[in-house]
This record gives structure tokens, C-alpha cells and sequence, in this order.
């Protein structure tokens, strides 16, 4: 087995966006062409009852045929089943793995290089990047020093900052470290800080790196620092993310997204899909290492712990560090609440950068039994935004072709049991979650929206689109003095 190897320019990033798309048109010719060789027969013709004595509804008992619906069950399953054994399998082979040239930080090759040594007490240094976070770094600072467990050090990375961020962050009592001439975002602030603290850390300091616009929940660090302290071999913690304290529908739409998908990682024992970049905790060995093989196992550039290349920092070091084998996971304790987007515009920016840097991420590491799990997301994804437009697609199709509506009660048995989903998966969430879930259809819009997002970052793939962050262009500050903490 040799190092990472470039991919030729352009390959994979092509491949994703052409191959989703080709799963996605060749999907709506097999159910066009089934839709126009199928003879559906009718076995109960629709019939009609009078409500208040003026109103006629029609309803039919037609559903369709046993057959179809136990293969469409079985087809979810053996995709789910698929999924699941295509992680744990890279996952056991990682915890299981004594290969210290490749997985230089699966758990055994940790516990094997620091065995019988005792390296001090587990140690936190937390890394704030910020870019003009005056209005939201107090809180972001405050969360940390009253923590039960507090932070040895707390280091606010101003990232060109032209606001009061500095002064701010200062007069609570914390160290600044100001970039120079960075024009590589929050990527390439954090890499100037951590060339700089890296080199002094050992094995048993970790570094947290949350973002400005995050405040910890109460038990988050105690726990951390609890779990690095037991077991030696994990490498990661990632946070799981809550929305903050905002009214509004889009706002209650965002909190039940996040509530879903914490409820998922922690139906997944902790296994991590994502370490979150609103607030992840890692050994320093992890990242040290990650910096060592930048342009040999992985991507990136020799001696930064992060890709500048990457639109999504935090997911390529998830996958930088699974590919070394390393042990990540989250718990329920480790909570965070991090900020929303105020509008539509806002959620379309972040959420394209999103998808966008995921596929881009993959596309960049290849097809290998790291990124499997991943590579089969992305055509999961499609598949599911593929059969919402189609069911929505039908559902016009009825109205245009009908002189009544009619009324099936198949279908609305259905719909209930989505709406008993919706609302059990934020059952633990206040009232007004779970009377969204109980609406279906905002949410189902809200799934559309994020549908057109995902297949707006595929073609853009496809065609080979410059990727961006989708925020207007900052301007560098460029500075003579050296980038020192104070």
C-alpha cells in the first residue's frame, strides 16, 4: 500500500456530480416506463359520502399491490443494511488494525506507543476562531469558564478582524492570537495557531476548537476530559449541536433538523459521522499526526493540520483522521448550542457550502472503505430527493387528471405514520417542535428546499463550477508584526 495519491484534475469531482445525476435520470425513465407498461387494475372503484349534508367526498380503498410494498420495504432495508456494515466494517478493521505505517492512529498502535508511561493529567486548550465576533464572542468565552471542568488555556484566534473582537476577548481575561495575511478563512487561521502550540503538547493535552458563535452546555468538557483520561486510544470527541435560543418558523425548522441528528448519532452509540465544527475536542497527537502525513497518506499541504483547500474544514479532518484509523466519538454530555440562519438566503449559503464541500471531500479521497459509507450518503441522497419530487410530481399529476379529488385511505395511513416519525424523533424537544412534526408539510417543503440545494452543489459538480463560500470577499489586513499570543 502506497501513500495518498492526487487524484488527475477534476476526475473524482466530475465522477460524483455526473453519477448522481445519471442515478437520478435513469431512475425516472424505469418509473416512466413502468408507469406506461403497468395495466393497473382498480378493484374498488372510488365512492362518495356527503358531509353536513353539501359536501361530497370521494375516497377509494385502492393501495397497491402487497407485492410492491414488501419489495420497496425490502429494498430500504438491505440499503440501511448496507450502510451500516460498510461503517462498522471500516471502523472494527481501524480499532483492530496494528498497522502502524498506515493507521498510524488506530487505537491499539496509540496504546501500544504509550504503554506503561504515564504522561500527566488530560489538559484542554480551547482555539476560538473569530472574524468580527464581537456581538457573540462574551458568551462563546463565558459557556467556557463556567464549565464545572474548566480549560487550561482559551486562545481567540481573530482571524482579520476590523471590530471590537480583540478588545472584547481580552477584557474577560483570555489570549489572543491575531493572523497575519491569511486569506485561507478559518482554515488557515487555525493552522497558523497550531503550528505554533502543536510543537509544546503532548500526548495527554487535547485541543478543543469551537466556533464564536457557540456556547457549551453545562458537563461538556468535564465529560470529555473524563473519556480521553479512560481509554487511551480515542483520538476525537465531537459535540452535538443544538440551535440557539431564536424564534421563528425557519428558526423551530433548524432546531428540529439538529434535534433529529443528535438523536441519530446517539442512537448510533456515538459513532461519529461528523466531527462537528461548532465544537470538537481532540487528542494533540491526532492533529499532530494529521500534519505529518498532509501530502503522503493525505491530502493537504505538509505540516497544516487542516486543507485550506477544503470548503468544509471540519468534515475533511473527520475523514483525515479516519483514514489514519483513529477512535472518534461523541457523547450524550458533550451538547453545544450554536447559532441559526436568519433567513433563507443565509440557510441556502451555508447549506450549499454544505453539500458542496462534502461531495468534494469524497471526491478528493476517493472510493475507499473510509469514504464508502460517504460515497453511498451522497446516492442515497439523491435517491430520496428523486422520490419526493416524484410523489409530489404525482400528486399534480391526480389533480390535473381528476375531475374530483379523491381520497385514499392507504395513503393517509401513510401520512400518518410519517407524522408520528416526525414528531417521535423531537419528542424530547418543547411543544412548538412537536407541533411542526405534526404539520408534515412544512417540513416536507423544507426537505424540498434542501433538495433543490443538494442537486443545485451536484451539477455544479458536474460542470465544474468554481466552489466558494458564498460570503462576500474579505479584505486582508496585512500586518508587519508576527503572529504571537497574548
Amino acid at each position: 500500500m502506497g501513500g495518498w495519491r492526487k487524484p488527475k484534475s477534476g476526475q473524482y469531482e466530475s465522477l460524483i456530480g455526473l453519477l448522481v445525476l445519471g442515478i437520478a435520470v435513469l431512475a425516472f425513465f424505469v418509473v416512466a416506463i413502468t408507469l406506461q407498461t403497468t395495466e393497473v387494475t382498480v378493484t374498488q372503484p372510488a365512492s362518495s359520502l356527503v358531509i353536513l349534508e353539501t359536501v361530497p367526498v370521494w375516497y377509494s380503498w385502492q393501495a397497491p399491490p402487497l407485492f410492491a410494498v414488501i419489495a420497496a420495504i425490502a429494498i430500504g432495508a438491505t440499503v440501511v443494511v448496507a450502510f451500516v456494515v460498510l461503517e462498522l466494517r471500516d471502523a472494527n478493521m481501524s480499532r483492530r488494525s496494528h498497522d502502524s505505517r498506515h493507521k498510524k492512529l488506530s487505537p491499539w498502535v496509540l496504546m501500544h506507543s504509550t504503554e506503561g508511561v504515564f504522561h500527566g493529567e488530560v489538559t484542554v486548550t480551547v482555539l476560538i476562531p473569530a472574524h468580527n465576533e464581537e456581538k457573540l464572542i462574551a458568551a462563546t468565552i463565558n459557556s467556557l469558564m463556567e464549565q464545572d471542568r474548566k480549560p487550561e488555556r482559551i486562545i481567540v484566534v481573530a482571524d482579520n478582524c476590523t471590530d471590537k473582537t480583540v478588545e472584547v476577548a481580552q477584557g474577560l481575561g483570555v489570549e489572543v492570537f491575531e493572523s497575519v495575511n491569511n486569506v485561507d478563512k478559518k482554515a488557515g487561521a487555525l493552522n497558523q495557531v497550531l503550528k505554533v502550540i502543536l510543537p509544546d503538547l503532548g500526548e495527554n493535552d487535547t485541543v478543543m476548537i469551537m466556533d464564536a458563535d457557540t456556547v457549551l452546555r453545562q458537563g461538556f468538557l468535564k465529560t470529555a476530559v473524563k473519556h480521553f483520561t479512560d481509554d487511551r486510544g480515542l483520538s476525537a470527541i465531537g459535540g452535538l449541536f443544538f440551535g440557539e435560543d431564536r424564534h421563528g418558523l425557519l428558526a423551530q425548522i433548524q432546531k428540529n433538523e439538529y434535534t433529529r441528528y443528535a438523536r441519530e448519532i446517539t442512537r448510533r452509540k456515538g459513532l461519529v459521522f461528523v466531527l462537528t465544527g461548532t465544537a470538537s475536542i481532540f487528542r494533540a497527537r491526532a492533529l499532530q499526526t494529521v500534519a505529518e502525513q498532509r501530502g503522503k497518506l493525505l491530502p493537504g499541504t505538509p505540516g497544516q493540520v487542516y486543507d485550506t483547500h477544503a470548503l468544509t474544514e471540519d468534515n475533511e479532518l473527520t475523514l483525515a483522521l479516519k483514514s489514519l484509523g483513529a477512535l472518534m466519538s461523541s457523547f450524550p454530555e458533550c451538547m453545544v448550542e450554536t447559532e441559526l440562519m436568519p433567513n433563507l438566503r443565509a440557510l441556502w449559503r451555508q447549506r450549499l457550502r454544505w453539500e458542496r464541500g462534502a461531495m468534494e471531500n469524497i471526491a478528493t479521497y476517493g472510493i475507499t472503505s473510509t469514504t464508502a459509507r460517504y460515497w453511498s450518503q451522497q446516492l442515497g441522497l439523491a435517491y430520496s430527493v428523486f422520490a419526493l419530487w416524484t410523489y409530489f410530481l404525482l400528486i399534480v399529476l391526480q389533480i390535473v387528471s381528476s375531475d374530483v379529488w379523491i381520497w385514499y385511505p392507504f395513503w393517509i395511513f401513510m401520512a400518518f405514520l410519517f407524522i408520528v416519525e416526525k414528531v417521535w424523533t423531537v419528542r424530547k424537544a418543547d411543544w412548538k417542535a412537536k407541533l411542526l412534526a405534526s404539520t408534515l408539510v412544512i417540513e416536507l417543503m423544507y426537505d424540498t428546499f434542501l433538495g433543490i440545494i443538494f442537486v443545485k452543489g451536484v451539477i455544479d459538480m458536474a460542470l465544474k463550477r468554481q466552489a466558494h463560500w458564498g460570503d462576500a470577499p474579505r479584505v486582508t489586513k496585512h500586518r508587519k508584526e508576527s503572529n504571537e499570543i497574548c
